[in-house]
Formats: structure tokens, sequence, C-alpha cells
């Protein structure tokens, strides 16, 4: 089974073709909490780069992850923290 970090990898690389993509699993951070998955994959970070984010503000970057990431969020992810930046910023 893939991992969640890899769907939400693939899923960021096709919508957004970004330049520079980190994705960081949280959930060792979160262990016990409420909508802490058993398995640790629930939250997440995201720092990416993508030149689809030119002359979009916060608010429209995030939407923009979002929909990319609409089945593993409805599915998989508890928490996911977003840094999207458009390239030079």
């Amino acid at each position: 089974m893939t991992s969640v970090k890899q769907e939400i990898e693939t899923a960021l690389i096709n919508a957004l073709a970004p330049d520079s993509l980190v994705v960081t699993d949280d959930s060792a951070k979160h262990a016990g909490h409420a909508g802490a998955s058993a398995d640790g994959q629930s939250h997440f970070s995201v720092d990416i780069v993508s030149a689809v984010f030119t002359g979009q503000n916060r608010v429209q970057r995030h939407r923009l992850v979002n929909q990319a990431l609409d089945t593993v969020m409805k599915t998989r992810i508890h928490a996911l923290a977003i840094k999207a930046r458009a390239p030079g910023e």
C-alpha cells in the first residue's frame, strides 16, 4: 500500500508541478491526540514552491493545495500544515 506521504507527493506533483516540494510526516508529534491514526500517518506539513502560486494570495494557494489533495484529505489526513510560495519568494 502506498504511504500517505507518497500519495501527497504524487498528487501535488501532478497538480501543481512544483519547483520544490518537501512533505514531512509530523504524526509522531501527535500520537495519542484526537484524530491521530493508529498507523501514525495522519498529520503532515507541506512546503511547496510552484509557479502556479504566482499572483495568488495565501488563501488561494492553500485552496489549490487542498483541491489537489481532495481525496487524500477526505480519507487519510487529519491535519495538514501548508507553506506555499511562488518561485523567488
